[in-house]
């Protein structure tokens, strides 16, 4: 009977206990780490966020046009609070990898190996999604005002059509730098395109309609006066 209970429940207990007490050194690691690498991000947090401002970033975003790009994507705070909190959360999901590395699970080790070798793909893909937001932003006045400036009755239109080609672009190497469906969207991507410079050329040829009619007739008129011989002239 006591080799039966000794087998059955202290053995197991036994284990149990001693799986428990290498486990708790590794728990109380990964609490220490937490704590520290949250005080840390939040410190470093507000003092980029302020050293921003010091330095005159949201001034600077204001005349760059950067402000309207992220209040039209829906980011209403300042680029320096903006920058500050995208690097508190960088820092806390480091330090929440890292905290759960000193667990020495192996499951979890493999799972945050697996997040940091994406990482960098993810950071990439968003890096390009923010150039092409203010790269299209740029083609887009500076298509707005050539076209203004050479009277084209669809400015506004050939603007539109110029900010969605950058912004599609950068969504497709975005997209393929995630890993997502890449040969989808490939040929999304080549469709879309050839959509938009159809678009473009039906919009240059209804805005150009009438210069070219205007300049036709003009060529017809002047035709014949070209024509004239010398010697008739004074008839």
């Amino acid at each position: 009977m006591r080799e039966f209970v000794n087998t059955t429940l202290l053995e197991p207990l036994t284990t149990i206990g001693t799986r428990i007490l290498h486990f708790l050194p590794n728990l109380f690691a990964a609490v220490i780490i937490l704590g520290v690498g949250w005080l840390l991000a939040r410190l470093l947090g507000r003092g980029v966020e302020r050293l921003l401002k010091m330095l005159g970033i949201d001034h600077l975003a204001d005349q760059l046009g950067i402000s309207a790009v992220l209040t039209r994507t829906g980011l209403k705070p300042l680029p320096s609070h903006l920058i500050g909190r995208m690097l508190y959360w960088g820092l806390v999901v480091l330090t929440a990898i890292a905290a759960l590395g000193a667990l020495d699970v192996k499951a979890i080790n493999q799972l945050a190996t697996s997040f940091l070798n994406y990482l960098p793909h993810v950071l990439t893909a968003a890096v390009i999604l923010i150039a092409g937001m203010l790269l299209s932003n740029f083609v887009a006045r500076t298509a707005l005002i050539a076209a203004v400036n050479a009277n084209f009755p669809a400015a506004a239109t050939a603007a539109g059509l110029a900010r969605w080609g950058v912004l599609l672009a950068a969504l497709a190497m975005a997209l393929e730098q995630l890993g997502i469906a890449q040969n989808i969207v490939v040929v999304g991507f080549g469709i879309t395109l050839g959509g938009v410079v159809l678009a473009a050329a039906i919009a240059l040829g209804l805005g150009a309609k009438d210069l070219a009619k205007e300049f036709l007739e003009r060529m017809l008129t002047d035709k014949p006066r070209d024509r004239m011989p010398d010697d008739l002239k004074h008839l």
